[in-house]
């Protein structure tokens, strides 16, 4: 390649003659294969390049896949805009086939901005464009990463209620065909009145405390199944190590079955007890399965409520339960090890908002917190009202961001996280969705304590 072919690039196009051939000069021509890395996400800026022959692929890490945010082709330049901000590469460079590039370095690329007057205009346009292309893709990747990780996470937590439930319903079917069998039985029994009314009571009684199993430490546990066992053997029980155990779970204490024991004859009080004790896991499997799905109920209303399902972009909305769905749909980063602290105030009005966007804000706000302290701390909430404005705070006690950072966090492509980890974009979309509700959003940090406050007038308009 000639130092014309440099001469006919917008960049090149208006550089003396002499100073041109300096920069041809100083340039090292190089050869790359296909599949090699020509720059990595995270290095620091060496040199500017530009593509004589072949095709590059831009990559961008996010999570554990790598996103294609452009192919270069002939007569495109490589790495400007780390070498203009002095900042670690913000992507990869790969070679799709093999290529021919000129190898121009820092110091020949600044002289080159400073010796041309149309060259930093012809990079600034191109800064521009690129810029608005890579912000366009990673806000799109931003949104389906967020959607994959909220999907994970809901997956998880549906998970758990969903087998329970199923547990539930496999272990009910035989406790209810040993409840009918010894119903037939207890039917038979040739009762008096006053027995008969013991078993209604008995019956009240099986369903009240199949709500609420004791919660007894291990050791007081086996010492009451061991008397209760022994108890039922001294009275001709049959199968008296499996009925102690259920009837000290929901609480029968020897006395009870001591009042039960003159209440009935042995023969009669053998049926009366395992009627019971599996009547009353009965009530408990049909409790725990009703828990387990209004637990997945929860769920459903809180994702539905936190992505405002068919209703309005633009509606009155209680930032409160935005709060609370945001949590629910966190729920499975932070019950690892995440306090979390509400002060919600009780009166907070309802405000003007787009309700799935400001949810948008919460989460990655409270994302970023867990991260930063490792999925192990206090998260607080806060919310107020005053002078017909909103205002939310998210605390956090982890590391906090350094002071001199602070003010660039809301910047697009900042980030603090790893490659691969962050975008760079959660903060700043969040900045500009509180911009579009005309609010305004500040942080406070210091090693130990970092503050969002987010502060939203009650209407838009």
């Amino acid at each position: 390649m000639s130092i014309e072919f440099l001469r006919r690039l917008q960049l090149f196009s208006e550089v003396k003659q002499s100073d041109l051939q300096d920069l041809y000069a100083s340039a090292q021509q190089i050869t790359v294969n296909a599949d090699e890395l020509i720059m990595e996400e995270g290095t620091p800026p060496d040199a500017f390049y530009v593509i004589l022959k072949g095709e590059v692929e831009i990559l961008k890490r996010s999570g554990q896949q790598d996103i294609v945010l452009a192919v270069r082709g002939e007569g495109e330049g490589l790495g400007e805009l780390s070498l203009l901000g002095q900042t670690p590469r913000s992507a990869s460079v790969r070679a799709l086939t093999q290529c021919t590039l000129l190898k121009i370095s820092a110091e020949s690329f600044r002289n080159l901005m400073v010796c041309s007057p149309s060259a930093p205009m012809a990079m600034m346009h191109t800064i521009m464009e690129r810029l608005r292309n890579t912000e366009s893709m990673l806000r799109q990747s931003e949104k389906m990463a967020s959607l994959g990780t909220m999907a994970a996470g809901l997956a998880h937590e549906l998970n758990n209620p969903a087998a329970a439930a199923k547990s539930s319903a496999e272990q009910l079917e035989k406790t209810l065909n040993d409840f009918s069998r010894v119903s037939v039985a207890l039917g038979l029994l040739d009762l008096s009145e006053t027995q008969l009314k013991t078993v209604i009571a008995l019956r009240d009684e099986m369903t009240l405390r199949a709500r609420a199993p004791l919660a007894l430490d291990p050791l007081t546990r086996s010492d009451r199944e061991s008397e209760t066992e022994t108890w039922l053997d001294a009275h001709t029980i049959e199968n008296a190590w499996q009925i102690a155990p259920t009837l000290v779970m929901y609480g029968w204490t020897i006395a009870n079955l001591e009042n039960l024991g003159a209440a009935f004859e042995t023969s009669q009080l053998a049926v009366i007890l395992e009627w019971l004790a599996s009547g009353v896991s009965a009530y408990a499997l049909l409790n725990e399965m009703q828990m387990s799905v209004t637990r997945v109920s929860e769920i459903v209303k809180a994702v539905k409520s936190y992505s405002f399902l068919d209703q309005a972009p633009v509606q009155e909305i209680d930032v409160n339960e935005g709060l609370e769905n945001t949590l629910v749909i966190l729920k499975y980063k932070m019950k690892a090890g995440i306090n979390v602290t509400r002060s919600f105030a009780r009166d907070l009005p309802r405000i003007e908002a787009y309700g799935s966007e400001l949810n948008q804000v919460w989460t990655n706000i409270m994302d970023n917190a867990v991260d930063a302290m490792q999925q192990k701390g206090e998260l607080e909430i806060t919310t107020r009202a005053a002078d017909g404005n909103v205002t939310v705070e998210i605390c956090d006690n982890g590391p906090g961001i350094p002071r001199e950072i602070q003010a660039r966090i809301f910047e697009p492509f900042f980030t603090t996280k790893a490659v691969g980890k962050g975008t760079g974009l959660g903060l700043n979309i969040s900045y500009n969705i509180v911009q579009k509700h005309r609010g305004k959003i500040q942080v406070e940090s210091v090693p130990g304590r970092t503050c969002f406050r987010v502060r939203l007038p009650t209407r838009l308009k």
